[in-house]
């Protein structure tokens, strides 16, 4: 059975024998013009910097990989789930609203703060209809979506102007 102190022991052991590099047992010498093979002309027997490199690159890359899956699947669930939109809202009254409110943009933001995103929501009438965080940083879907909602609920008078 292997105590502490003697684990330590054999742990160092090996890691000292993986980094010091392999001498060549030479034979005898049968010719005495033939070179001496030294430490100095040993090859490491195991390359220790290259592998763990390229390990490094490879783990980089895959989590490249993953988060990229992972920002895409996210990217389609959210847009799968705002799609249809409710309470028989066509996507070209919305656009009229869109258009008028922002110009169609999801990012607008009014020159007070006050009024978010596409259809310049507050963060009240926002929140009212499920939506969370800043209007203006949701995808133009779930803005949609949103106002389609409201529009459902409200008919066009949450929109005095442009409804």
């Amino acid at each position: 059975m292997l105590t502490k102190r003697t684990y330590s022991i054999v742990v160092l052991f090996i890691a000292l024998a993986l980094a010091v590099p392999t001498v060549a047992i030479a034979a005898p010498r049968q010719n005495p013009a033939q070179p001496r093979i030294g430490l100095a002309d040993a090859v490491p027997a195991l390359p220790m910097l290259e592998p763990s490199q390229s390990l490094r690159a490879e783990m980089r890359e895959a989590a490249h990989r993953i988060r990229a899956a992972r920002h895409a699947r996210l990217h389609r669930e959210q847009r799968e789930a705002f799609a249809t939109l409710p309470g028989g809202v066509s996507q070209e009254t919305l656009d009229a609203i869109g258009a008028c409110e922002s110009g169609g943009d999801p990012t607008a933001v009014s020159s007070d703060g006050s009024y978010r995103g596409k259809y310049q929501f507050d963060y009240g009438t926002w929140a009212s209809v499920g939506g969370s965080g800043d209007p203006a940083t949701a995808p133009e879907q779930e803005q949609d979506y949103r106002a389609a909602l409201l529009y459902s609920q409200s008919g066009s008078s949450p929109w005095p102007i442009c409804g």
